[in-house]
């Protein structure tokens, strides 16, 4: 018996329809990284650094040779294109606060290959780590670049740890204070280095504030640093970050924001570089202290330029 004609577009259409919907034909069944195993992961013997170490890292399975896969079809729209995948690699890492007071950890992580190459650096946060506690956790390295190296192991890169009542609020969040300190990554050029100190007022009152934020320095251990002269301005060190400017009253409302500057050089001529990893910050007399990681690589200049605040435009 033959088909009624009739039949055919629409039949035709629809498999339009079922294409244009995004629909996907595939033979169903476990796919060759199915069939590997889930990843388990090696323990890493890892020193550590300033009580944290890598305990173990897991790695996918390598994947094995493609098999010839069934014929597809797809949608060609802006949600079906593809997306780029996480790595699949994770390394667990422990921190021990050998201490007397809680500390908040700052830990980068780097992701290395067999050549010891770096495929990747993440950072993870650890909050409130008591005195002789041991807090454990893990970081993924996310998506790496094409054409990169295996990963097969991973270390400890750098370690900051400030008071855990000092550290700077996670972003998205806003302190009991209501104000938020914090700092950015900075610039450097030609030996001179300007890192923002920014204050945000994320409460629901208005912040009053005038000259310049208070600094006091901090060594590895936390300890104040002397020698080092904080000035006010930086007209002394440079021309280069513009011209000074004199405080002047400032009143943030809720959601406004102010920004100050720390400048300095790196020069290095006859006796010791300083090289400052903390500074704890009063954003005016009485404040609460918010202790920052800008690591000061004052060379042996002695001197530490400070910039009032000033209100942020939007």
């Amino acid at each position: 018996m033959r088909r009624p004609a009739s039949l055919v577009p629409v039949l035709t259409v629809a498999a339009l329809l079922l294409t244009a919907c995004g629909t996907e034909r595939a033979d169903s069944g476990h796919s060759g990284t199915d069939a590997a195993g889930p990843s388990s992961p090696t323990p890493m013997n890892d020193p550590g650094k300033d009580g944290v170490r890598i305990t173990s890292l897991t790695l996918p399975p390598a994947s094995p040779s493609p098999s010839p896969s069934p014929k597809r079809s797809f949608a060609v729209s802006a949600e079906g294109l593809p997306t780029h995948a996480d790595s699949g690699i994770v390394a667990a890492y422990e921190v021990t606060n050998t201490g007397t007071k809680a500390l908040t950890y700052s830990v980068v992580i780097t992701f290395m290959s067999t050549s010891g190459g770096a495929m990747a650096n993440q950072t993870a946060t650890v909050r409130d780590v008591g005195p002789g506690k041991t807090v454990r956790g893990t970081v993924r390295a996310g998506e790496l670049a094409p054409g990169s190296q295996r990963v097969t192991r991973a270390k400890v890169l750098e370690v900051n740890k400030v008071p855990a009542g000092e550290a700077p609020a996670p972003a998205g969040t806003c302190p009991a204070s209501g104000i938020r300190v914090s700092a950015d990554d900075g610039d450097a050029a030609m030996g001179l280095r300007v890192v923002g100190l920014h204050l945000d007022n994320c409460g629901k009152r208005d912040y009053a504030i005038e000259g310049y934020p208070q600094l006091q320095l901090l060594d590895d251990d936390l300890n104040p640093v002397t020698g080092i002269k904080i000035l006010h301005g930086s007209g002394d060190i440079t021309t280069g970050a513009g011209p000074d400017e004199q405080p002047r009253p400032i009143t943030l409302k809720p959601g406004e924001s102010a920004q100050a500057g720390l400048v300095w050089r790196n020069t290095t001529q006859a006796g010791t570089a300083a090289n400052i990893p903390y500074v704890r910050v009063h954003a005016k007399p009485g404040a609460a202290p918010v202790t920052v990681t800008p690591h000061l690589d004052l060379g042996t200049t002695g001197q530490l330029g400070v910039r009032p605040w000033k209100k942020t435009q939007r």
